[in-house]
């Protein structure tokens, strides 16, 4: 079979005005980057559509280090769907170009279920990435510069909040030093990056609902403290502005196309570890309105991107998906089984079985939320029948509707199974209201011993003293009422990335709260979780290179 990059040069593309066109898209509301991609005028979102809508999630159980394939399933369904004549668009993130030279290679899908033009898609895209980037980074400026410019008149933060962001995998810049030198570089002090899907300037943007909601959360962000315990927030500074200036462009959804010439909207890239995990809010309701079947992703597996799913994005933007499709590979679940990673691929029923209870997992918390489920069995090459037909009589035996998905092969062809039972499941099972994991009048304690206790397992949580001391400043401030995002390693319910398939009784801790009072979220950082992640001993930056004047090495 064809690469995942050649089989995406083999395509034809669509001209992205007639891609628009084909949706009923206004072509003055379309604004062209080159002759595939353009960005899409938020004017256009109509609310009457969306309530009409099949809103569709896509999540994982727990995934093994090589991911899990559902950008892929989503691709694919979205595909399966307009195959059997329904109108369906796939609303997803954008990469990061952290993972795709770092372990991934990239992130547009793969095979026949890819969102096109890959390559420009992987990398710089229409942008987005570096303004957010620099609209962070502009607000580090400008507050450093502040403070250096108020020194004499008595003004100084006892405590700043605020980091800079640089979307590139580098441990070397977690916390650093700044203004060393002579006076004139500014005043000493320590500070440090994350990386650009963890800012709180993309969870805003994919929160916004427009220009005016992106002002006022921007003003809202709060920067650090003054010597008399006074927050001191962007509205403070007086640049919110200049800050929404450098995002104008960058609010506005991307519209790309699959392998088969559907539309796909790409916009937005908050990682589910680390922060919220989906795309914009905006992106969504534009596949909403132009589609009769909206298909999205959240990050990871389902204790991170579907939780933050309900309980951040559906919470906030008035959303309540139809269904929720769980996406499963043989080899995550023999990875819970016990089989190490490097031999996931074999044939081993037993393992299989063992790991199953992983998936079981997942499906009673998506459950909880009052959820419509079905499970995708994503196929890779060596699967064995007699593994697929297992885990299709679990499913049976719980009630739950079972499809193989083959799309990565066979595209939307591969893809029949799936949308067949995912019209069927949401046609015969009327929508049901979706349950939140808490309440916005909880308190912020409780919001996380809901969700360590009721959907990871853990029968303890603790907090460190900087976590109580941020409880507290939380409290003062009236941030309890926001939610609460979880950060915390992808590869387990636990924070112990090597507690797999489905600990229990462990102990979940708290190191500390992120206030995002512009994103209007509370950053739970649990065990060993780095918002700054760094590069493996073999980058995929190894294997990235120009060869006859085309890119290679992304997948």
């Amino acid at each position: 079979m064809k690469t995942d990059i050649e089989i995406a040069r083999s395509i034809e593309l669509k001209k992205i005005k007639e891609l628009a066109k084909s949706v009923g898209m206004p072509e003055d509301h379309v604004t062209h980057y080159g002759r595939h991609m353009a960005k899409v005028d938020i004017s256009l979102i109509d609310d009457e559509k969306i309530k009409n809508n099949h809103l569709i999630l896509v999540t994982a159980i727990t995934p093994t280090k090589a991911g899990i394939g559902k950008t892929t399933v989503s691709v694919g369904l979205a595909l399966g769907l307009n195959h059997i004549g329904k109108n369906a668009i796939v609303a997803l993130r954008e990469p990061s170009l952290g993972p795709c030279f770092g372990m991934k290679g990239g992130a547009a899908g793969g095979g026949y279920a890819q969102v096109l033009p890959m390559e420009k898609i992987n990398l710089h895209f229409t942008g987005d990435f570096h303004a957010i980037t620099s609209a962070n980074n502009m607000i580090s400026a400008l507050l450093d510069n502040y403070i250096y410019q108020n020194r004499d008149n008595g003004f100084g933060l006892k405590e700043i909040l605020w980091r800079r962001v640089l979307d590139v995998n580098d441990r070397s810049l977690r916390y650093i030093v700044t203004g060393l030198g002579p006076k004139t570089n500014g005043i000493t002090q320590e500070s440090g990056f994350d990386i650009t899907p963890a800012s709180e300037i993309m969870a805003i943007l994919c929160l916004a609902k427009d220009e005016d909601d992106l002002r006022r959360r921007i003003e809202n962000i709060l920067l650090g403290f003054t010597y008399d315990n006074k927050p001191f927030t962007v509205k403070d500074l007086g640049v919110a502005g200049a800050i929404t200036v450098l995002l104008k462009d960058a609010l506005s959804p991307n519209l790309v196309q699959t392998t088969e010439n559907t539309p796909a909207f790409v916009h937005g890239g908050p990682f589910a570890n680390i922060a919220h995990g989906c795309n914009s809010v905006l992106a969504t309701k534009l596949a909403m309105t132009f589609g009769d079947y909206a298909i999205t992703e959240a990050g990871f597996g389902a204790d991170l991107g579907a939780e933050k799913f309900y309980d951040i994005k559906c919470r906030k933007a008035g959303l309540n998906p139809k269904l929720t499709v769980l996406v499963v590979t043989a080899r995550a679940l023999k990875m819970h089984g016990g089989v190490s990673q490097d031999i996931v691929g074999q044939p081993n029923l037993e393992a299989l079985k063992v790991g199953i209870a992983n998936m079981d997992k997942h499906l009673d918390n998506l459950l909880k939320f009052g959820q419509n489920v079905v499970v995708a069995f994503n196929r890779y090459g060596d699967d064995v029948e007699d593994e697929i037909d297992y885990v299709r009589q679990h499913c049976a035996e719980l009630g739950i509707g079972f499809a193989v998905n083959n799309a990565f092969v066979e595209g939307g062809k591969g893809a029949v199974e799936l949308a067949n039972l995912v019209v069927k499941t949401i046609e015969e099972n009327p929508s049901k209201e979706l349950k939140f994991a808490y309440k916005d009048e909880d308190e912020v304690k409780d919001k996380v011993c809901k969700v360590a206790c009721n959907l990871y397992g853990a029968k303890l949580v603790t907090f460190s003293p900087t976590a109580k001391k941020k409880l507290a400043i939380i409290e003062e401030l009236g941030y309890t009422h926001f939610p609460i995002c979880i950060a915390k390693t992808q590869y387990s319910f636990s924070t112990n990335a090597k507690l797999v398939n489905v600990p229990k009784d462990f102990e979940f801790h708290v190191q500390d709260i992120v206030i995002n009072a512009g994103a209007e979220m509370l950053v739970v950082i649990s065990g060993e979780i780095m918002r700054m992640p760094g590069l493996p001993k073999n980058p995929q930056a190894l294997h990235i290179d120009i060869v006859n004047g085309q890119i290679e090495g992304l997948s």
